[in-house]
């Protein structure tokens, strides 16, 4: 039910005082803005991040990015402990990712915590 015909239902609702918060679809899906690889001596790999996501509190913030394999392997995560509300975009760092010497890219996304994954994704080259 869409436009005109949901409205006689939402004004029954407030009418009777039960309120529906809609706001938790409004922020959409969290996107990766860019995303930075840095080899280090020991061979794994560290990444910045930058995510945009219109977190509106702890129901519904980014809370994970993920540095994926060409075939969608999970090679390292970042979880978000928490929402980040005033600071948008943001950017958080993630070291000690080990990465297939084969492996000359790897995609980057982001999760929040009311669509799961589905914005914004960049692929990285891996200079080696």
């Amino acid at each position: 039910m869409t436009g005109p015909a949901i409205r006689p239902l939402l004004a029954g609702f407030a009418a009777a005082g039960i309120w529906i918060s809609v706001s938790a679809a409004q922020a959409g899906e969290a996107d990766v803005l860019a995303a930075r690889a840095e080899q280090a001596a020991d061979g794994t790999w560290r990444f910045e991040v930058t995510v945009a996501h219109e977190d509106e509190g702890w129901e519904h913030y980014a809370d994970l990015w993920q540095v994926l394999a060409p075939d969608g392997t999970v090679l390292g995560e970042r979880v978000l402990a928490h929402p980040h509300v005033e600071e948008q975009p943001f950017t958080r760092a993630l070291g000690g990712v080990a990465i297939p010497d084969a492996t000359r890219s790897v995609e980057i996304r982001a999760r929040d915590s009311v669509h799961g994954f589905g914005g914004r994704r960049v692929s990285v080259e891996l200079p080696r």
